[in-house]
């Protein structure tokens, strides 16, 4: 399985008043993550029916690569800032594609 890409659903719950400040911070990874080595996919999505129910879709050519991905300064200055902004701690899964 080694040659697989490691797949990511990361879903962030905005508190009720928070939902535009945090998606600004949300925002603000995008394209500093998409040129990361190693990044194939990385979206963020949100709810249409819940707007406080964001959830970022990713693609990693391998675990070591999000490794680095969830190391990196741009995502740790984002983290900090999420104190205040979110309902809960970031509900991350990394999955491998069955079929």
């Amino acid at each position: 399985m080694s040659n697989q890409t490691t797949r990511v659903v990361a879903r962030l719950i905005a508190l009720p008043d928070k939902v535009e400040e945090l998606k600004t911070v949300l925002l603000e990874l995008i394209e500093p993550t998409r040129q990361e080595v190693g990044a194939i996919k990385y979206e963020l999505l949100q709810n249409q029916s819940d707007p406080i129910d964001f959830t970022f879709v990713e693609e990693w050519t391998s675990n070591e690569a999000l490794d680095t991905h969830l190391n990196s300064p741009h995502l740790q200055a984002a983290v900090a800032k999420l104190e205040g902004l979110v309902a809960a701690a970031p509900d991350i899964r990394r999955y491998y594609l069955l079929a």
